[in-house]
């Protein structure tokens, strides 16, 4: 199931980050007072922009990032002057043995 990073504009000129499957639903969440507490206070006005990610792991991750950035580094991200790539960097893949090849190994080495 795919989840969400979205941005939201709020009445003090921040802007929130957060994750969500519904991103609508969880913004009127935040309009009725019952989301973050940050938008509690701060009175969001509209979301700014979405991302789609595959899986909440991937968007929590996403959200780690987007979080250290400032308001206006984040209005570029809503904006697509940066891309979500060019802000959450990419994780090694690590190279990957073949299961037969690690059987070989183990049985050289119970001869030696």
């Amino acid at each position: 199931m795919p989840w969400f990073l979205y941005l939201i504009e709020c009445a003090d000129g921040s802007v929130y980050t957060g994750i969500a499957v519904d991103v609508q639903a969880r913004f009127e969440k935040h309009l009725s007072g019952t989301g973050a507490r940050y938008t509690r206070s701060r009175k969001p006005l509209h979301v700014l922009a979405s991302f789609e990610l595959a899986d909440r792991s991937s968007a929590s991750r996403a959200e780690y990032f987007v979080k250290r950035l400032t308001a206006p580094e984040k209005r570029a991200l809503a904006a697509g002057a940066r891309t979500l790539e060019s802000v959450v960097p990419v994780v090694p893949v690590a190279s990957v043995v073949p299961l037969a090849d690690v059987e070989i190994e183990a049985e050289e080495s119970d001869r030696a």
